[in-house]
């Protein structure tokens, strides 16, 4: 029997947002915890400003590929995080999970602007998960946006 904890981040595209979490939890996490990422209509690729903010912060994501949510239709998680923001994003349902929570989180492959604006708001959203992921890590809890949390 395994303690990892099994961890499902879920958004539209699988571009960006749920990348990002999947990348700073398989690091900061270790081998505490079994990581996915997918999207309920994935992108072709990685969004390229996603993975370059991440590798400012030392994590390589640009091997990740987006997935289509049903690839995971058999499997259970022990928590499932959408990261959707916003009423232009419909988040996936995922039902084998244990515990659902949601984040709140612009898409920021939707930002406009100059490279330098875009790379920003990149770097903004990249902190906040990052900020979510190490509270996870270091106290066996996820808070959802309404400030409920769910103990793993």
């Amino acid at each position: 029997m395994t303690d990892r904890r099994r961890v499902l981040f879920l958004c539209t595209g699988n571009s960006c947002r749920s990348q990002m979490g999947e990348g700073f939890l398989r690091e900061l996490g270790g081998k505490g915890y079994e990581v996915h990422s997918a999207g309920s209509e994935p992108a072709e690729c990685v969004h390229p400003l996603a993975i370059k903010a991440m590798a400012e912060v030392g994590i390589d994501i640009s091997a990740h590929v987006p997935k289509d949510l049903g690839v995971y239709d058999e499997e259970s998680f022990d928590l499932v995080i959408t990261v959707c923001g916003g009423a232009k994003q419909s988040c996936p349902i995922f039902l084998g999970a244990n515990a659902n929570v949601h984040w709140d989180l612009e898409d920021p492959a939707g930002a406009e602007g100059s490279e330098e604006e875009r790379t920003a708001f990149f770097r903004e959203i990249r902190d906040e998960i990052r900020r979510r992921v190490e509270h996870l890590v270091e106290t066996g809890e996820a808070l959802n946006d309404d400030g409920e949390s769910v103990r793993l």
